[in-house]
């Protein structure tokens, strides 16, 4: 007798076929508020040491004034966070009526 797999293991199979996962890279989204000011983050020395390189990706809630209010880690090496994060809240933004949400990616190299 054979055994049949069930019908949403197929239908997850076909999609993974079609839609394929994507192999093109993308780059990090701009935050949809206009920076005034970018700080760029102090590389952490055991980073250095390490040749640790990569990113940090923030989301920062800014308020009207332009001023980061706060920041919520949303991925990236532990090594590096702090000094994303660090940066990120002395940026400072162009105005705007509301409160925002933005998505921040800050890339570190080895120098």
């Amino acid at each position: 007798m054979l055994h049949r797999p069930p019908i949403i293991f197929v239908l997850m199979l076909a999609a993974v076929f079609v839609f394929g996962p994507s192999t093109r890279a993308e780059d990090p989204p701009a935050p949809a508020r206009a920076v005034k000011e970018r700080v760029a983050p102090v590389f952490p020395e055991l980073a250095r040491r390490a040749h640790v390189r990569g990113s940090v990706k923030i989301r920062a809630v800014v308020t009207p004034t332009g001023s980061v209010k706060e920041t919520h880690v949303i991925g990236g090496n532990p090594v590096l966070v702090n000094a994303a994060e660090d940066a990120v809240r002395r940026w400072k933004f162009e105005p705007n009526p509301r409160e925002t949400s933005e998505i921040i990616e800050v890339r570190f190299n080895s120098n």
